[in-house]
């Protein structure tokens, strides 16, 4: 019986149900220690595939600052100036300028161009003079009152106006126009303490800094283009002649009395304060240098020989180029995509049209090839040619602050490029402080070369520490102007450091840099009334 009652219990409905509800259920501890055992396992499996994702992107993360660190050490090696090299382009740039002084085409770099300047000014000169001064992306036209010895420069104004793009491509009579129409402005305006001697036509000096084979002091013809211009009908013309027409049509007169280069501007406002001026440099937008020069040593000029048996010889140093000038893959891009390839190397390398755009070339590819910024994606501003301005890299290179904001804020502003870690801002720090560094260096192996070739040293024979000797003479004033040299001040301290660098003590402590601001432009008026046809000095 116990065991039939025991079958017929379980064939009970009610005892099965109550039999299998038993059978399923599980105590609650259990069950709760279950759900949190499942719990553990998913958040150690979430954990584990943290780890994994995390340790990809550190080994990505560290490949691409390995890449990034080689990429700039590549660079930096590439853009290297050592002793050595400065001296070798010193050297180099002197035998180009003797070769260009020999004959017409004696260099294919350096033009060597006799100017016609033979009254630099000497402080005697009186009367109100303009000069329009056209070297860039800019022009200048400026007015001064001279009063002799004595009061030397009475009162000065100038304007600055910027070229539109298209006129720096256009044709020769829509350029000329729109420079004559701002003078015309400029002239209306002149005020109290302006006056001009009664009778005279009023006159200016031009600064045109272009290469020019000059016939007269007031004449030339243009050889051709630099600086991103680009007008093919102006090629071969008389510049003064159009610029004249220009300012026929507006119906004013003025007469153009002294075609120069900025740079001859310049070296006349040095000499005009400060009679040891011997050479002088333009670094802007362009760049380029003129020194006075004795005329036996200039065999290919036909002409009678000047009184003062000197002559400025303008130079026009951009074009210079040696195997001895470190180009990188950035150089090259930069001269590719220029309205003149091939031409015009050094100006690429040292000048203010230039310095921001390699830097964003080599910005780019460190972005493309090494995830520089963060990546795969890169700006399109970054890709943009020249979206960076040199003033920029400027203002990246001056960040002293403890976390480099101003070239985060400068990374933002210009390429859209809102995130940046402070490594990143350091490695675009470095890259500004290499090629402006670069540049200032080469500048300065240019202007030793000059130094070389007027003899204001013993030639190219060094000492046995490797400088140059000492100077024959006390001292020797380099003018300088051009907003690259007055804005960007770490490029004057490297230039400064290598010219001092390159040459023995005594002979470094004789060369002086004077900024001679707005030289261009008060030294071409004074050229002006230096070559006035009512000269009476």
């Amino acid at each position: 019986m116990a065991i039939g009652s025991r079958a017929v219990s379980y064939a009970n409905p009610a005892c099965v149900k109550s039999v299998v509800v038993r059978s399923q259920s599980v105590p609650r501890w259990r069950a709760l220690s279950s759900q949190s055992i499942a719990r553990q396992q998913q958040q150690q499996n979430l954990t584990k595939t943290k780890k994994q994702k995390s340790s990809k992107c550190s080994n990505h993360s560290s490949t691409a600052a390995a890449q990034i660190h080689l990429l700039l050490s590549q660079f930096r090696q590439a853009s290297a100036t050592p002793l050595h090299r400065l001296r070798q382009l010193a050297d180099a740039m002197t035998a180009e300028m003797h070769s260009g002084l020999m004959s017409e085409g004696g260099s294919e770099q350096l033009k060597m161009l006799p100017t016609y300047v033979e009254n630099l000014p000497h402080g005697d000169e009186e009367g109100l003079f303009y000069a329009v001064d056209l070297g860039g992306t800019n022009f200048r036209v400026l007015r001064v009152q001279l009063g002799g010895k004595e009061k030397r420069i009475v009162k000065q104004e100038y304007q600055e106006v910027a070229i539109p793009p298209e006129l720096m491509q256009g044709t020769s009579k829509e350029l000329f126009d729109f420079i004559a129409k701002k003078l015309a402005s400029f002239v209306a305006r002149e005020g109290e303490g302006f006056e001009a001697h009664s009778g005279h036509v009023r006159e200016l000096g031009f600064a045109f800094s272009f290469p020019v084979l000059q016939t007269s002091v007031k004449s030339g013809i243009l050889v051709h283009w630099t600086k991103g211009f680009k007008i093919n009908d102006a090629i071969g013309k008389d510049i003064v002649a159009a610029f004249e027409e220009a300012i026929g049509r507006k119906g004013d007169h003025i007469r153009v009395a002294a075609l120069v280069n900025d740079t001859v501007g310049t070296l006349a406002g040095g000499r005009y304060w400060n009679e040891d001026t011997m050479l002088s440099v333009i670094l802007g937008t362009g760049t380029n240098a003129c020194y006075v020069e004795r005329v036996d040593a200039v065999p290919k000029w036909r002409g009678a020989p000047p009184k003062s048996g000197e002559m400025i010889i303008n130079m026009e140093w951009g074009n210079f180029r040696s195997p001895y000038l470190p180009r990188t893959f950035a150089d090259e891009e930069v001269d590719i995509d220029s309205v003149n390839p091939g031409d015009q190397w050094f100006e690429k390398m040292i000048s203010g049209m230039y310095l921001g755009e390699i830097v964003r070339c080599v910005l780019a590819k460190f972005a493309q090839e090494a995830a520089l910024f963060g990546g795969p994606i890169i700006s399109p501003k970054l890709l943009e040619p020249f979206s960076l301005g040199t003033p920029y890299v400027s203002k990246i290179h001056s960040d002293e602050s403890a976390d480099l904001t101003e070239v985060a804020k400068i990374l933002e502003d210009v390429f859209e490029i809102r995130r940046t870690t402070f490594q990143e801002r350091k490695i675009v720090h470095d890259i500004c402080d290499i090629i402006a560094e670069r540049g200032a260096r080469l500048a300065a192996a240019g202007i030793v070369g000059i130094l070389n070739k007027i003899g204001r040293f013993h030639g190219p024979t060094t000492t046995t520490n490797g400088s140059y000797l000492s100077s024959r003479r006390s001292k020797t004033v380099v003018a300088m102007d051009g907003g690259l040299y007055e804005h960007y001040t770490q490029y004057q301290v490297y230039m400064r450091a290598a010219i001092d660098e390159m040459l023995s003590e005594t002979a470094a402590q004789s060369v002086v840099i004077e900024l001679s601001k707005d030289g261009s432009g008060i030294g071409t008026a004074l050229l002006a009334a230096s070559h006035s046809q009512y000269h009476r000095f």
